[in-house]
């Protein structure tokens, strides 16, 4: 077997034959609200706006789904990857518990829509466990539940012997949540993307946005075919771009690696526990593994700072090696197990964690989303509500902790 690099296994393996095609942009056009980016962020996005009777029109300068999401890991997590104590101490008690209560509504809440759409994504409900392999990782995992805890966060302690039993792996401790699921990424991607088609949302593919500008009562977004005019844009493209290139400063350019097994031998499969949970350990950086499939495992981890493109492909292969590595460590019977597929997952993470979602005083008329660390679903379906209730002019008060004034 030929391992596949720098494509992701949930792109590589839909039928081509499947794969929608959208029109690209062309001539002049007049929306409410334009949609930069075509990932799971910006079609969640779409399809929240369309469904609201919000005009919209949303523009991917490639393929939908095929940037950021279409190599995610698949899964929709009720924790947000960040530490509670240090978003506490950065913003207090209040902010973190909001941000850790939206969290979890809005993982519940996808669930909802998806099975509602009938989204055609493999869900399926799957709790988290974190784990701590170490007596220094158990002591702050410790600290961690008891802070959560405190602030009325819904989290359940989980001892070394019960993680052995559910998972084969050898840890101290762990913080157990039953919220949650798999999917396929790509999938979902596309699923939400018809559902907002469906309500009304104009979709281009292949339109690249060169340039975004604004006056005091619209916003123009302009595409080699022509002329966007629109009362509000929305840059959900993940990371901060060249439209918007002085909110780098807010980010550190990453990537995740992943690497997907072939299948696991059922032997072997019958040693490593009842394949249930997402886990998530305490390594730095840390690991997260999952099933698909049933006989394979997706390991996620290895970040590091995004490497230039002539390096890439290097860069790919050598992070691919260094998880299976890894994995078997933490699973010795796979030993010698080869990786079907390996590919990286950019991303921007920013200070405390937090994603940065809404407007930003320097670019009146605009929303953003960007900044998501914990590279699930989760956060493309909490930023879509985020930015609709700013577009309706009716903000949360919790929404404030994922704003760019926090």
């Amino acid at each position: 077997m030929t391992t596949k690099y720098g494509r992701s296994a949930w792109i590589d393996r839909f039928p081509k034959s499947r794969v929608p095609s959208y029109a690209r942009h062309n001539g002049p056009l007049d929306t409410d609200v334009a949609i930069v980016g075509g990932g799971l962020t910006g079609c969640a996005t779409a399809y929240a706006f369309a469904a609201a009777g919000v005009k919209v029109a949303l523009f991917e300068a490639g393929q939908l789904g095929r940037s950021g999401s279409g190599p995610a890991a698949g899964w929709v997590p009720d924790d947000l990857g960040a530490s509670f104590i240090d978003v506490e101490k950065a913003h207090g008690l209040r902010a973190a518990r909001h941000a850790w209560q939206s969290w979890r509504r809005s993982a519940l809440d996808f669930g909802a829509l998806a099975r509602r759409l009938n989204l055609k994504c493999g869900l399926a409900p799957r709790g988290s466990l974190i784990v701590a392999a170490t007596p220094e990782q158990a002591t702050r995992l410790t600290r961690e539940h008891k802070a959560r805890r405190a602030a009325g966060v819904e989290v359940s302690q989980v001892s070394g012997r019960a993680i052995a039993a559910e998972t084969a792996l050898a840890a101290a401790m762990g913080l157990r949540s039953r919220t949650g699921a798999t999917l396929d990424p790509y999938r979902a991607t596309l699923g939400l993307a018809a559902a907002a088609a469906a309500r009304g949302a104009q979709i281009f593919e292949r339109s690249p946005v060169t340039r975004t500008s604004f006056s005091r009562r619209s916003a123009e977004v302009r595409t080699e075919g022509g002329t966007i005019r629109a009362a509000r844009v929305v840059i959900a493209t993940g990371t901060p771009t060249d439209l918007c290139r002085s909110l780098a400063r807010h980010v550190w350019f990453r990537s995740a690696f992943l690497a997907l097994t072939a299948a696991v031998p059922a032997k072997v499969r019958a040693r490593l526990g009842r394949r249930t949970v997402v886990v998530r350990d305490m390594a730095a950086p840390p690991h997260v593994i999952r099933w698909v499939d049933a006989d394979r495992l997706l390991v996620m981890g290895a970040d590091a700072e995004t490497p230039p493109p002539r390096q890439r492909d290097k860069v790919i292969v050598q992070r691919t090696g260094q998880l299976m590595y890894e994995l078997s460590t933490l699973y010795p019977d796979i030993s010698g197990l080869l990786p079907e597929y390996g590919w990286d997952a950019p991303y921007a993470r920013t200070v405390d964690g937090l994603p940065y979602i809404g407007p930003h005083r320097n670019y009146p008329h605009h929303l953003f989303a960007f900044g998501d660390v914990s590279h699930g679903v989760t956060g493309a379906h909490l930023a879509s509500r985020i930015l609709l209730r700013h577009h309706l002019g009716e903000p949360d008060a919790a929404d404030e902790v994922f704003g760019f004034n926090r």
